[in-house]
């Protein structure tokens, strides 16, 4: 994974995946860094990134954000692991748009999770990229049994001769922006919400996967994608912005079952406003912007279609 240039003193953005008992790039090291799992990089991380710039201009080195891929959780109890509102690649990209130089993805393991917050400190933070400042959210958490605090890490930076802030949380209407705050709006289909939450509106990337082709023969013909990694919103029918075969454009899009049909399958069917092609195979973003109702089931396919022509008519206006 690499990201792109900007200008900078720091030539060129990238990105790499490594062990923890294995060093990075030597330009990885000597900056400022930033722990976190940063999932869906909402505009709390934002800020925390900004931060981390600032320090590492400061100390004069680079601005690293530190990730994880898999996430703890996901090695300490699986099954409470919850889908991702990012993937690391889309995280990766998303850190380096918000400011980051450098991003490091930890391959997540149990010798990691077990190292004590000192341990921890010595291999990882000093030990892999040398850092001259630490910048952290309030409620940073580091080290076997997550038994590292932000006093822990003061402590240990004071100790080493390295700069600690510690960032004030970032809040939007009396409430601190979480991931878990935006997991809840999406979860409640309040996809406005969660794109006020991210300073963009969320987004799942799949690939085109052959479906009924039953909307070609009402006159809706839908993209349905697959093999999406990351949180699905509520059922509903939303409006959506797609990009996908070298174009962007605008959609409805079906989240859930088709019940009219007596289907029960959860599908994501996304009906494209003013296209005309094969999509199947194609790699596909889709951007939620509104919910405009409830999936439902219609006494008819005539009542079904006249529906879709209301879908479409709420969906052009938004758009305009």
């Amino acid at each position: 994974m690499s990201g792109g240039c900007r200008a900078t003193n720091i030539s060129c953005m990238s990105t790499v995946r490594i062990n923890w008992t294995e060093l990075p790039p030597r330009d990885f090291t000597g900056g400022a860094v930033s722990i976190g799992n940063f999932d869906g990089v909402h505009r709390g991380h934002r800020e925390l990134v900004t931060a981390t710039v600032s320090e590492a201009r400061r100390v004069g080195g680079p601005a690293v954000v530190v990730t994880f891929d898999p996430p703890p959780l996901a090695v300490l109890h699986p099954p409470a692991l919850k889908p991702p509102l990012s993937t690391p690649a889309e995280r990766a990209e998303l850190l380096h748009a918000a400011g980051a130089d450098r991003v490091a993805v930890l391959n997540t393991t149990a010798g990691l999770l077990a190292l004590s917050p000192e341990a921890f400190f010595e291999d990882v933070v000093l030990g892999l990229f040398q850092a001259r400042a630490v910048v952290e959210g309030f409620n940073f958490r580091f080290g076997r049994a997550r038994t590292g605090t932000n006093a822990t890490l003061r402590e240990l930076c004071a100790e080493h001769h390295v700069r600690f802030v510690e960032a004030a949380p970032f809040e939007e209407g009396g409430e601190v922006v979480s991931s878990s705050r935006v997991r809840a709006a999406l979860m409640a289909g309040d996809v406005a919400t969660a794109a006020n939450l991210l300073a963009r509106p969320y987004g799942i990337h799949g690939v085109v996967v052959e479906g009924a082709r039953r909307g070609r023969t009402i006159g809706f013909p839908t993209a349905n994608v697959g093999q999406v990694k990351t949180l699905v919103p509520k059922e509903g029918v939303y409006v959506v912005t797609v990009v996908t075969n070298g174009g962007r454009f605008i959609g409805a899009a079906n989240v859930g079952p088709n019940p009219t049909f007596g289907e029960r399958n959860q599908k994501i069917e996304v009906h494209l406003l003013d296209f005309s092609g094969d999509l199947y195979g194609r790699e596909m973003r889709v951007d939620f912007v509104r919910r405009i109702r409830d999936t439902r089931p219609f006494a008819s396919v005539g009542e079904l279609v006249e529906q879709l022509h209301r879908d479409v008519a709420v969906t052009r206006a938004s758009a305009g």
